[in-house]
């Protein structure tokens, strides 16, 4: 499969998680292992999860990723950043796949044509498609996805520049249109406070996640424009938010809240990161 696939090679892998994938395999399975989850009842839309190295960031998002087990999603959505300056506003691999140290995963080719023809008859434009970028927060979370998800799957990888309302809006709706005869899964990959004490980071994070567990996307960018909370995939997460409520989610769960300095244990300056889960309640029978 992977002769025939034009890959996306991984810039990270060695890095940001192991290049080695039995070892890779067992620390992600640690991660999910671990996490201890609430009872969560109905459906699962999506997951709002970090994106930070794995071990800073992989305990917290274990606990997002336990949450999908029992899931056999055909396609899996991830909304990511792009931290790196570009013009354009919405971007997607031009590969047919990524690679990780756990195989590749396809990219839902048919379904990148549907979203980036709705994008373009609402906004005007559609996702720019890129070779060999350097984007880490949406492949830091495709391992997990491997281990968490048994059946094979193909994915729409979105990265998200432009984080006004009008933009996430559309490519939340646009995605629910695309997703919603299908089995599907949505994930937002943010890291939440950057660089802060401790103190402060909570703060921000409980800022941010009071607007998550309201399903609030206006509220997700609102509270980073006036200075309240902060979320570097602020723009993924308010998308996915728009998306999963379209698609029925009426429930969000914070499953985890962590920082970086419970992992370094200097808490002068900080990462924020959480684990999140949207849900439709079942509904009762008639």
């Amino acid at each position: 499969m992977a002769s025939r696939l034009d890959l996306r090679p991984s810039p990270i892998a060695g890095q940001w998680y192991s290049a080695d994938p039995g070892r890779l395999a067992t620390s992600i399975d640690q991660y999910i292992n671990a996490a201890t989850l609430p009872e969560l009842e109905g459906k699962v839309i999506g997951i709002m999860t970090p994106h930070a190295g794995h071990h800073y960031s992989g305990p917290v998002a274990g606990y997002a990723f336990a949450a999908i087990r029992h899931l056999e999603p055909e396609v899996v959505a991830v909304l990511s950043p792009m931290h790196y300056w570009t013009e354009f506003p919405l971007l997607t691999t031009a590969h047919q796949a990524y690679n990780t140290p756990l195989g590749p995963l396809p990219v839902d080719t048919d379904g990148m044509a549907a979203l980036n023809a709705c994008l373009r008859s609402e906004l005007g434009f559609g996702m720019t498609p890129v070779k060999n970028d350097p984007e880490h927060s949406l492949e830091i979370e495709l391992p997990f996805l491997q281990r968490a998800i048994r059946n094979p799957f193909r994915l729409l990888p979105i990265m998200v520049r432009d984080v006004s309302p009008r933009v996430t809006r559309t490519l939340g709706k646009c995605l629910a249109k695309v997703l919603q005869h299908r089995t599907f899964l949505l994930v937002a990959s943010t890291d939440l406070s950057h660089f802060y004490p401790q103190e402060v980071a909570e703060v921000l994070d409980r800022a941010v996640l009071r607007q998550v567990e309201a399903l609030d996307p206006e509220g997700v960018l609102q509270v980073e424009e006036e200075g309240k909370g902060f979320a570097c995939g602020r723009g993924a997460l308010a998308a996915v938010l728009w998306a999963a409520k379209d698609l029925g989610a009426d429930t969000a769960r914070v499953l985890h809240q962590a920082t970086s300095g419970d992992i370094t244990g200097d808490y002068t300056q900080v990462v924020g990161y959480a684990a999140a889960v949207f849900t439709q309640k079942a509904r009762p029978s008639l």
